[in-house]
């Protein structure tokens, strides 16, 4: 007879994600989070704790085990020692009502926390305890909300509804919470973006930086929270937060997971999460990187920008060969690259999203040139009037290497470029950024094929973490002379890579097929 056996999982692991931005986080991750904090604190009594974006209570719950674990000389009694831990030092703000009951259930173990019965905790005098909620609007101006920056077409909903006006930073005064409590850990894992209306991913609009930028205001010795990995490079609303982030020695411990499923299994964030360590108490200029890459993992000691980079370079690997191709003081590719929509056919409906389609023809006409559009290989050239071109027009002529604007996920292992050459009198939408142009044939092809190396995808990998590809994902990328062709075998020699670091390129970057 097979043994009885009794599992009791933790019910935290068990629970479906509200949505891909708003990820429920595993007790997994959030105990290496809590290990980068100085265990001293474990044993302060004085210590106090705030996790102002609480879902599942996870956060609190974990640090309660170790402040009940690490006071138990201190405090003897149990439940005093808890008492005084629920009490006095740990403190939340859930997201919305559904969420804060689920907290309280998770960290009082009832969503009552004055509840005679069932609540561990005995002092609190109210049903909320120390994880609070309460319903916030937005702040309209214009449009938009004036702190989150939400679409009030989208978001300007009946009493009803979910309005995810998060409490946090829905106000100038986050300090008046909890009766301006100075807390020591500001820990968490924010919301990551809400739907404008037109697109969602990456084009979607940010919003966990504010919880970040929010949290500093409250002065905390140590703020940790786990966001998405976009910021690194920046774009929508995020360049201003980048520049910030990677000037602040405080910032003391990165971990990088580049497949965001490391971190929350059966979750895709393009781009990868982070969680990071920012210590008031810091003044060194190197910050611990520490790269998750599926089972591998590097760590370096290094600055959150090398010499002469705008970005943060995720793979510490990469350092090496970027400094010594910067050595040689190249031009950079990037300067050969058009910008978004290179001839101004990106035009929306008045007020509102909508692309307003652009109107061609299936057959040249005189004054025409021919129009690559997203789908031509299936139906067809277009030809429009070369007179309804609104800017660029100077990139009609010679041969120009088109690039689609979007392409892969932004991981080495799996992106590849497709370039195609188009002759002189062609156009694109914005589905297409232009490389050129160029006055032979013979130099596009040049050009296609300094694309097609593994040595070219690092550098713009480098860069690139999500499937948008504008021209500043190539900025790393020197500039080749382009009457001669070009291989990986032939750029390795040039830079003088070692075995070391060729071996590294091409266990990264994926071969072209």
């Amino acid at each position: 007879m097979q043994p009885i056996i009794n599992y009791n999982p933790d019910v935290l692991t068990c629970l479906a994600n509200l949505s891909n931005d708003e990820v429920f986080t595993p007790p997994s991750v959030v105990n290496q989070m809590l290990d980068q904090l100085p265990s001293e604190l474990w044993g302060d009594k004085n210590a106090t704790f705030l996790d102002p974006v609480s879902k599942t209570g996870v956060f609190l719950r974990e640090i309660a085990v170790r402040l009940n674990k690490g006071l138990e000389s201190q405090i003897p009694d149990r439940q005093e020692r808890i008492n005084h831990i629920y009490k006095n030092q740990i403190f939340g703000l859930a997201i919305t009502e559904l969420t804060s009951l689920l907290s309280r259930r998770g960290v009082y173990c009832s969503k009552i926390a004055n509840h005679k019965k069932y609540s561990v905790c005995t002092v609190f005098d109210d049903e909320q305890g120390n994880i609070r909620y309460e319903r916030m609007d937005h702040t309209w101006q214009g449009g938009r909300c004036t702190y989150c920056g939400a679409s009030e077409s989208e978001y300007n909903r009946e009493d009803t509804l979910e309005t995810y006006a998060y409490q946090f930073i829905h106000t100038d005064e986050p300090e008046t919470f909890f009766n301006n409590m100075k807390f020591d850990v500001i820990i968490g894992n924010p919301p990551y973006q809400l739907n404008d209306g037109g697109g969602t991913g990456s084009s979607a609009i940010p919003v966990y930086h504010k919880f970040v930028e929010q949290a500093k205001k409250l002065n905390p010795t140590y703020l940790s929270m786990i966001i998405p990995s976009r910021w690194f490079t920046g774009g929508r609303a995020l360049d201003s937060f980048r520049d910030e982030m990677l000037r602040d020695n405080r910032i003391s411990i990165i971990h990088d997971f580049l497949n965001a499923s490391d971190c929350f299994p059966g979750v895709e964030i393009k781009g990868g999460v982070c969680y990071f360590l920012w210590d008031k108490t810091q003044t060194s200029a190197t910050c611990r990187i520490v790269t998750h890459d599926n089972n591998k993992v590097t760590e370096s000691n290094r600055p959150l920008l090398e010499p002469g980079a705008e970005t943060f370079i995720r793979h510490n690997d990469s350092i090496s060969v970027l400094q010594k191709i910067q050595k040689k003081n190249e031009s950079s590719f990037s300067e050969l690259v058009s910008a978004n929509d290179p001839f101004g056919f990106d035009t929306r409906v008045e007020g509102g999203y909508k692309r307003v389609e652009v109107k061609f023809k299936k057959e040249p006409f005189q004054g025409s040139v021919a129009f690559y559009y997203n789908g031509w290989r299936k139906n067809g050239l277009g030809y429009v009037n070369k007179g309804d071109i609104k800017k660029n027009v100077n990139l009609l002529k010679g041969y120009k290497v088109l690039i689609p604007k979007a392409w892969g996920v932004g991981i080495a292992s799996k992106d590849w470029l497709e370039p195609f050459i188009v002759g002189p009198d062609t156009c694109c939408t914005e589905t297409y950024l232009v490389i050129g142009p160029f006055k032979t044939k013979k130099e596009a092809e040049n050009v296609v094929s300094y694309i097609q190396t593994r040595f070219f995808h690092l550098l713009v990998s480098m860069i690139k973490i999500t499937q948008n590809s504008m021209k500043k994902v190539y900025s790393f990328v020197p500039v080749q002379d382009f009457s001669e062709e070009w291989s990986d075998e032939k750029l390795y020699k040039k830079y003088k890579l070692t075995k070391d670091e060729i071996a590294f390129i091409e266990s990264l970057v994926r071969p072209m097929d």
